[in-house]
């Protein structure tokens, strides 16, 4: 009986460890890969068109090439108003290196709201996982959006709208709603402490200080930042959102060290956090 016992721990003790997180993808995290222009992943890139989608414009679709770790998260992102999803293009490789599936999407029009960015930004993971050419590899259990200005307000109409998803990131977002009380997705929000457009006293910190449903919430703020700070290659917003999806989409505490106490030095202005644990 004895040696029954001693057996049945060694078999199931490894699948009750894996088991606490299947989602955990990669090496142990560190500053310096976390911070890299790549992460650990091959990457490749697909486009959408916009004739054969409905609800959005197209896009580009990154992942990573192996097959052999499994499906992987996914996140829709949208550009802002007037933009296209090249103002943003050098996040698809750098997020999908780290094990994500990553959706750059074209908006119907450069100059829709808020409202509309958000509708997108569903109607693109929706054929994400139901309908694009990668969709065996995403597990759609695990979904997040993100966008910058307009499309950060489209990200947080998104995440209030579908409370399923994991995790969501505007970037420098602008919205005439100033309340997010019903949001309940845990939500990064970065902001740029010179942002004329959609000032931080006036967007950003308000959002943040209304979400009161999420479990977990962080506000950065880029020190001498200006609105249009994601449109060029950005580590210390990189770096975060890396953290962010980590954490929330892939469950993945190995990052939580990224996120709280948080970051610091020249490059960051303010840090705010509800401190995951």
């Amino acid at each position: 009986m004895a040696t029954g016992l001693v057996v049945s721990a060694v078999v199931v003790g490894p699948a009750a460890q894996a088991a606490d997180n299947p989602y955990e993808r990669g090496p142990d995290p560190t500053d310096s890969s976390v911070e890299a222009a790549r992460g650990p992943y091959a990457t490749s890139s697909t486009n959408v068109s916009s004739l054969v989608v409905t609800g959005f414009g197209g896009g580009v679709i990154y992942y990573p090439t192996t097959t052999s770790d499994g499906t992987f998260g996914a996140v829709a992102i949208s550009p802002g108003f007037t933009a296209y999803w090249s103002s943003l293009d050098w996040l698809g490789p750098r997020l999908a290196s780290h094990g994500f599936v990553v959706f750059g999407i074209e908006t119907n029009t450069t100059l829709d709201q808020p409202d509309s960015r958000g509708r997108q930004l569903l109607a693109a993971l929706d054929y994400l996982v139901n309908r694009s050419s990668v969709r065996s590899r995403v597990d759609a259990s695990r979904l997040a959006v993100a966008g910058h200005s307009m499309g950060g307000g489209g990200t947080l109409e998104a995440a209030r709208t579908r409370p399923a998803l994991k995790a969501a990131i505007p970037l420098a977002p602008w919205h005439t709603t100033k309340s997010w009380s019903s949001l309940q997705v845990p939500t990064l929000i970065i902001g740029g402490e010179s942002d004329s457009v959609a000032a931080v006293a006036t967007h950003s910190e308000p959002f943040y200080n209304s979400i009161s449903a999420a479990p977990e919430k962080a506000y950065l703020e880029l020190n001498n930042a200006s609105h249009f700070f994601p449109q060029t290659s950005n580590t210390p917003m990189a770096k975060q959102m890396i953290s962010w999806l980590k954490r929330f989409v892939d469950n993945d505490t190995r990052y939580s060290q990224f996120l709280c106490p948080g970051p610091g030095g020249s490059a960051i202005e303010e840090y705010r956090n509800t401190c995951p644990t």
